[in-house]
C-alpha cells in the first residue's frame, strides 16, 4: 500500500481542505492544483479520502496545529460550505490564526446560510465572471485550467481507439460525467436517438457514474436506447477516474456538454485540449470556454431541438468538424493552463499572508 505524502503541518502556510468522501469536480480541482502549488508554496490538503501522492496532513493534525504558521497567519482555502464552516470553527473556537478564503463556482443565488458564511471570509475567488456576479461582494476571477501535457491530442487516434475497444473508423461523439438530470444526459440520448438512425457512420459514448438516487433515471435511458434501432452504436460505459480519462477525450471527434446546470465545467476544456470539437449549452462557464464557430457551438440550455440541431450541424461537415477540433489545443493552451490558475491563486495567498 502506498504511503500518503504527509507534510509537517507546523511548516504550512496554506491549507486547502477536501472535506468530502465522494469524488467530485471540486475534488478533482484540489487534487490537480495542490501538488502544483506545493512547488512554490507550503500548501497541503486535508480530508477523509485523499490520493496518496497529494501533499496532505491528517484530520487530527488540525486540532494540534500551532496557532500561527511560520510567517504568522495561515490561509484556509475553502471551496464548500462545510469547509467554510470548518474554517470558522478553527479560527474562532480553536483560535487558529487563519485568513479565510472561499472559491465559488456557483451560478445561482446563494442560500441565506451560504451568504452568511461568505460574508465571514477574508477574500473570495470566483471561477467565472458569471459566478462573480452572484457573490455580491468583491472577488478575484480565476478561471480553472487543465494540464495540457496530460490533455493533448494523440498522434494516433486509431491506436487509442483500438486500445479502448472503440471502432477506429467511426465518427464518435462523447458525453462524459455523472448521470443525472442536471447533467442533461437525457437530452444527449434523445439527440442520438434522433440523429443516429440516419448516420450509420456515427457512434456515441455516454460515460459516467450513477448514484443510488438516480438509478431509475439511468435505467430509463438504457431502456430507451435498448429499444432503438441504433442500440449497437450508443455505448454506456462506467465512470473512469479523472486521472485516466484523457484517452477517452482523445478518441472522440465531437464532445457534447448538454448540462442544465453547472458550476464551472471542465470537460469542454479537456475535450478541446485533446482535439475534439465541442457542442455545449449556455451554462456554467461554457460561454467563456468555447469559441462558437471556431472550436464548436453554444446552444440554449434545456432546449432539445437546439441541441439536436447543433450536433447535426457539427456532423454535417467533417472537414469543418476537424478544423474546430484542431483549433482547440492552441485555444486552451493560450488561456486555460492549470499552471496559470495555480500561479493566480498563489498570488491571492501571498496577498492574504502579507
Amino acid at each position: 500500500m502506498t504511503q500518503p505524502n504527509l507534510v509537517d503541518p507546523q511548516t504550512l502556510d496554506i491549507l486547502a481542505p477536501n472535506l468530502k468522501r465522494r469524488y467530485s469536480g471540486v475534488t478533482s480541482t484540489i487534487m490537480r492544483l495542490v501538488p502544483l502549488q506545493f512547488t512554490d508554496m507550503r500548501i497541503a490538503t486535508v480530508g477523509p479520502v485523499l490520493p496518496a501522492e497529494v501533499p496532505q496532513i491528517r484530520l487530527r493534525d488540525l486540532v494540534t496545529l500551532s496557532r500561527s504558521g511560520p510567517n504568522g497567519a495561515r490561509v484556509w482555502h475553502a471551496r464548500r460550505n462545510t469547509e467554510m464552516l470548518a474554517g470558522l470553527i478553527l479560527k474562532h473556537i480553536l483560535r487558529k490564526n487563519l485568513k479565510l478564503l472561499f472559491t465559488s463556482a456557483a451560478q445561482r443565488h446563494h442560500s441565506r446560510y451560504t451568504k452568511w458564511l461568505i460574508r465571514r471570509m477574508d477574500a473570495l475567488i470566483a471561477t467565472s465572471g458569471k459566478s462573480a456576479r452572484y457573490l455580491d461582494l468583491p472577488s478575484t476571477v480565476i478561471r480553472h485550467g487543465i494540464d495540457i501535457s496530460e490533455f493533448a491530442p494523440t498522434l494516433d487516434k486509431h491506436a487509442v481507439r483500438q486500445r479502448l475497444g472503440l471502432d477506429p473508423d467511426a465518427l464518435i461523439i462523447g458525453c462524459f460525467g455523472r448521470i443525472r438530470p442536471q447533467k442533461g444526459n437525457d437530452l444527449f440520448i434523445d439527440a442520438m436517438l434522433d440523429l443516429l438512425p440516419n448516420r450509420p457512420d456515427v457512434q456515441a459514448i455516454i460515460m459516467g457514474g450513477v448514484t443510488q438516487q438516480f438509478e431509475s433515471f439511468a435505467a430509463d435511458l438504457r431502456s430507451r436506447v435498448a429499444a432503438s434501432p441504433c442500440r449497437d452504436r450508443i455505448h454506456f460505459l462506467s465512470e473512469v477516474p479523472g486521472w485516466t480519462i484523457a484517452p477517452w477525450f482523445q478518441a472522440v471527434d465531437l464532445y457534447v456538454a448538454p448540462q442544465r446546470n453547472e458550476g464551472f465545467g471542465l470537460t469542454p476544456l479537456e475535450a478541446m485540449a485533446c482535439g475534439a470539437a465541442v457542442v455545449a449549452t449556455r451554462v456554467g462557464a461554457f460561454e467563456e470556454l468555447v469559441k462558437p464557430g471556431e472550436t464548436g457551438l453554444i446552444v440554449r440550455c434545456d432546449d432539445q431541438a437546439a441541441l439536436t440541431q447543433a450536433i447535426a450541424d457539427a456532423l454535417s461537415d467533417r472537414a469543418r468538424l476537424k478544423q474546430w477540433g484542431d483549433a482547440g489545443p492552441p485555444h486552451v493552451a493560450s488561456r486555460f493552463r492549470i499552471q496559470d490558475e495555480a500561479a493566480a491563486i498563489n498570488a491571492v495567498y501571498r496577498e492574504l499572508l502579507a
